[in-house]
């Protein structure tokens, strides 16, 4: 599913329907290095703008190869019990929420930060910051894992 997503204040959320987030997953680490900020209910994905970002969710059976194109990638676990996934920025209503709808269950999110162009939609073109695409690639697992990065980008985008 591609999406465009109005990320303002940097971030938009991947969650279980039946959570909200606390903010509580955006640790000093979470800020500095992963990107993400990881809660019981869902992700926090944190984007180099404050506009209007393209992302992907792709549900798959099992992990993927890592991205070559990807800057940033970082996993951590998603509980969906729902078997109901919302996408949204933190400014939404809930009537702009996306719905992405999988087995209940566990499941393992990798985000992926790929460089890309601006989105083909108006965008705000004062915002500062590099233009990503947000790939999130989900796929079932059994067992709880800590959030891993496997490619570190830089630490601190410019802005």
């Amino acid at each position: 599913m591609h999406l465009v997503v109005h990320a303002d204040q940097r971030q938009f959320t991947v969650r279980d329907s039946g959570a909200r987030l606390t903010g509580t997953g955006w640790t000093p680490e979470a800020v500095e290095s992963h990107r993400i900020g990881a809660e019981p209910g869902g992700l926090a994905i944190a984007t180099a703008r404050s506009d209007v970002v393209e992302s992907s969710v792709t549900l798959l059976p099992s992990a993927p190869v890592l991205a070559a194109d990807a800057e940033h990638v970082v996993e951590a676990d998603l509980p969906v019990p729902s078997g109901r996934l919302v996408i949204s920025g933190p400014a939404d209503y809930p009537s702009q929420e996306r719905f992405f709808s999988v087995l209940p269950g566990l499941y393992r999110a990798r985000v992926s930060y790929v460089p890309a162009g601006p989105p083909a939609v108006t965008w705000n073109e004062h915002e500062f910051g590099e233009h990503y695409r947000y790939v999130v690639e989900l796929w079932p697992v059994e067992e709880r894992s800590d959030v891993e990065v496997l490619r570190q980008g830089a630490t601190v985008w410019d802005g």
